[in-house]
């Protein structure tokens, strides 16, 4: 018989009523995309060994459904902000775990994290998506891709709508790129924003199941739509 390995986590239905399927181990790569790719994701905790959840209900985006305002699109076509994808990976994910967030103590994005996911996007599996100003970075996000999901993880902005500008371009690009969904994880209501709704987890796992076996888009990506064009195109759906 051939050899399987163990799996690294237990079902998601076994999860706290918190959402929380396994405690501690490490983000190494292996261990983060067989995670994902199971609908879990990790979420460090100061004082606790780590943390994987799989929440329920979980907050999704469908890109086709996305809602982009019509101030954010005036400003996209404005023409203030270049955008790029994975030119500057560890400068956004340091970028992330630095900025600060008025609901939390710290950051949760560890050293440990940081080397997981930059490890990831050495393998093309994780993407930043980067606003810049007049040559300097300004703003952006960081995720994972795996067949036509992407997991969105986490943003930041030194100036004014940057991560907003980066977010929606990306949009824009995962409609042209045929990708069923965007994980947001948690509620926010900077999403909720752009049309992320909460599904019930069974119906998220069903959705990433089919969205899994999709042929995956491996790094590094460059954007086909730039803000502009962006814009065009969710005017369009909006």
């Amino acid at each position: 018989m051939p050899f399987r390995p163990r799996p690294r986590f237990p079902p998601v239905s076994w999860a706290s009523p918190e959402g929380v399927v396994a405690v501690g181990g490490r983000p190494d790569p292996e261990t983060l995309k067989e995670a994902y790719s199971r609908g879990i994701f990790p979420w460090p905790h100061e004082g606790v060994p780590l943390l994987w959840f799989s929440p329920d209900p979980r907050f999704v985006l469908r890109p086709e459904e996305a809602h982009v305002g019509r101030s954010l699109r005036k400003e996209m076509r404005r023409g203030g902000f270049e955008v790029r994808a994975d030119t500057a990976f560890r400068e956004v994910i340091q970028g992330c775990s630095q900025a600060p967030r008025p609901d939390q103590r710290g950051t949760w994005i560890t050293g440990e994290m940081i080397a997981g996911y930059t490890a990831l996007h050495e393998e093309g599996i994780a993407h930043s998506i980067e606003a810049w100003r007049d040559g300097r970075l300004a703003g952006g996000l960081y995720g994972i891709s795996m067949g036509a999901v992407f997991f969105g993880e986490s943003m930041y902005a030194e100036v004014p709508n940057a991560s907003k500008v980066a977010f929606a371009t990306l949009l824009a690009n995962l409609i042209r790129w045929r990708f069923q969904l965007i994980d947001c994880q948690a509620y926010t209501d900077h999403l909720a924003g752009f049309g992320a709704a909460e599904w019930p987890r069974a119906r998220f796992l069903a959705a990433l199941k089919r969205a899994l076996r999709e042929p995956a888009r491996p790094g590094p990506w460059t954007l086909e739509l730039g803000p502009a064009e962006a814009a065009d195109t969710l005017s369009s759906r909006s």
